[in-house]
């Protein structure tokens, strides 16, 4: 038996993940334990939680991989050195960023005292463990493999074609150069100033006009061959040190940009400052231009390897308006996007490199769905509830116990259907930047102020951003335009026209919705609640979000029940424990 350890340390959205003979038996991301957002660091508890689910200690592993590798493209950071003449403080930086992952090995002695360690450890190059993330997870062979991020290892984007276990890299974009990077910068200047905050821009572009074309043109220009530039006088990200790590282990980004983008965009929005039309136009016009230079890069792809199926991640595969667009604006025909696509995901692609280097005869196995991470016993639930019954009592609570599995579905879809918002905390919690019907806040998507209740006095967020809908597998074609599934929500997609009027609550400005695909093998409990819910609405889905507020999704009984106590949600499923307000 063969112990493979996945890590993505030492950078934002730090993880871990398990695998036994190939085989993943765990993946957590470490903000979810920690509860600060993006947490970067050593993923300590992400890992003794991984361990934990194998029923093993750190003595039982025999490999630990990580996805850096500081050896590569030296020749590439030797030029650049040359050339750009970096400050002092960013070759600071990046030496710092290096020693620390490095002492990897010397770290996790020191994390787990007592616990021996004879693991052999492997460097996996940043985006050769993310293309590995989409690729060997994906269900189509072959496929061209595509990561597109900021940067890892001195390079932004990286692709080439996976077959069978074999994926032969052919191609990258260096440093200073990244997509990621441009929608980052232009994100920081709309006001949105915290780390991951690009998503907030993606709503905030279907509201918008395509004003900002020839800006944007400016700052990034692509040729013919699919390569893409930035215009670095607008940008300082290649000479100051933007990125670091604060004291409670939360990434934190400097400015991207450089003062010379006024002249392009204006003063930046402040944060907390109201958004005004040019400030949706400016997001329209940069989704434009990023799937513009997306799409020549792929359709130059499809024109050297003419094979129909793509394998995307890297942060940028989390765009999912982009993604949605990729069959019809390029000639591929199939799409796999992992669950994880950003950095967390990086763990169990360089821990899947390691597993087929050593093991190149084995076989793959496609991820069929997210839940990946720590669940709870009914017992567990019990033990937190009675802890926490003087403060549910005060807040006017009912609790239900040893609710039987039909019950529980039955109760949330009555409720749903009376206009509700019920958390659904069920089982193991999900891997990725998604909650997808293991740790959701849901609603009735029919209800227009489903949308704005749980906006304003559930997750107290902007009120342009979209909420999704998860819809039975077997119905999706009868509401959208979608080919196949799409069960890790990582595409948007058409309404179909007869149905536009019937879900408003998950309807973006455009007549979209990224939506997510529940099938009867794999979500069995998730797909029995929607079910319920449609006998009695006669719609195949619910509005489906994250349960959290301002926070990491939840991820213990506690979390939960956190959450619920501090929001508008009307009633809590969690395990077979229901918790509603009298009121």
């Amino acid at each position: 038996m063969v112990w493979i350890l996945g890590l993505n340390a030492h950078h934002a959205d730090a993880s871990a993940c398990l695998l036994r003979d190939g085989q993943l038996v765990a993946a957590v991301q470490e903000e979810r334990l920690v509860r600060v957002k993006h947490a970067a660091g050593l993923p300590v508890r992400a890992l003794a939680s991984c361990l934990e689910a194998g029923g093993i200690d750190l003595a039982a592993i025999d490999h630990v991989a990580v996805n850096r590798d500081s050896r590569a493209n030296r020749a590439a950071k030797l030029r650049y050195l040359v050339a750009q003449r970096p400050s002092l403080s960013k070759i600071a930086e990046r030496l710092r960023s290096r020693a620390r992952v490095g002492a990897l090995e010397s770290q996790l002695r020191a994390a787990f005292p007592g616990q021996r360690l004879t693991a052999r450890f492997h460097r996996v190059q940043h985006h050769l463990a993310h293309m590995a993330s989409a690729a060997y997870c994906s269900p189509f062979d072959p496929s061209v493999s595509l990561s597109v991020d900021q940067f890892g290892d001195f390079e932004s984007a990286a692709w080439g074609v996976c077959r069978g276990n074999r994926i032969e890299p052919e191609g990258a974009i260096l440093f200073p150069d990244s997509l990621g990077t441009l929608y980052s910068a232009v994100t920081q200047w709309l006001g949105f100033r915290d780390y991951g905050d690009e998503y907030k821009v993606m709503g905030l572009a279907a509201h918008g006009k395509d004003d900002f074309a020839e800006a944007m043109n400016a700052l990034v220009t692509s040729t013919d061959s699919g390569q893409y530039a930035l215009d670095l006088s607008y940008f300082r990200h290649h000479l100051q040190r933007v990125y670091s790590i604060g004291d409670d282990g939360r990434p934190v980004v400097e400015n991207l940009y450089a003062g010379e983008l006024r002249s392009l965009l204006g003063p930046p929005r402040a944060q907390g400052e109201a958004i005004e039309s040019r400030h949706r136009d400016i997001a329209c016009s940069l989704q434009r231009r990023y799937e513009q230079t997306l799409f020549a890069l792929l359709r130059r792809l499809y024109e050297k390897y003419q094979l129909p199926a793509l394998s995307l991640a890297g942060g940028c595969a989390l765009n999912a308006t982009a993604n949605g667009k990729i069959r019809a604006q390029t000639p591929f025909e199939h799409l796999f996007v992992p669950p994880a696509a950003g950095d967390a995901g990086g763990a169990l692609g360089a821990a899947l490199v390691t597993w087929f280097q050593i093991c190149p005869q084995a076989t793959r196995t496609p991820l069929r769905h997210a839940s990946w991470g720590p669940s709870f016993s009914a017992e567990e639930v019990a033990i937190e509830v009675q802890r926490r019954q003087n403060e549910l009592q005060v807040a006017g609570c009912e609790v239900q116990a040893g609710v039987s599995e039909s019950t529980r579905c039955d109760l949330a879809a009555e409720r749903l259907a009376n206009g509700q918002v019920v958390a659904w905390f069920q089982g193991r919690m999900e891997w990725g930047a998604r909650a997808l019907g293991h740790r959701s806040i849901l609603a009735d998507p029919t209800r227009l102020e489903s949308r704005q209740r749980i906006n304003e006095s559930v997750k107290r967020r902007e009120d342009f951003r979209p909420f999704a809908p998860a819809v039975l597998q077997e119905e999706v074609a009868n509401w959208f335009h979608l080919e196949g599934s799409s069960p890790f929500m990582t595409e948007v997609a058409s309404i179909r026209s007869d149905q536009l009027d019937r879900v408003p609550a998950i309807r973006h400005v455009d007549g979209t919705a990224r939506v997510q695909t529940v099938d009867r093998v794999h979500q069995p409990l998730f797909h029995k609640l929607i079910r319920a819910f449609c006998e009695r609405s006669g719609v195949p889905m619910v509005l489906n979000t994250s349960f959290n507020r301002h926070e990491p999704i939840v991820c213990t009984p506690s979390d939960a029940i956190d959450c619920f106590l501090r929001s508008g949600i009307d009633a809590l499923v969690i395990e077979d424990h229901v918790i509603t307000r009298k009121d």
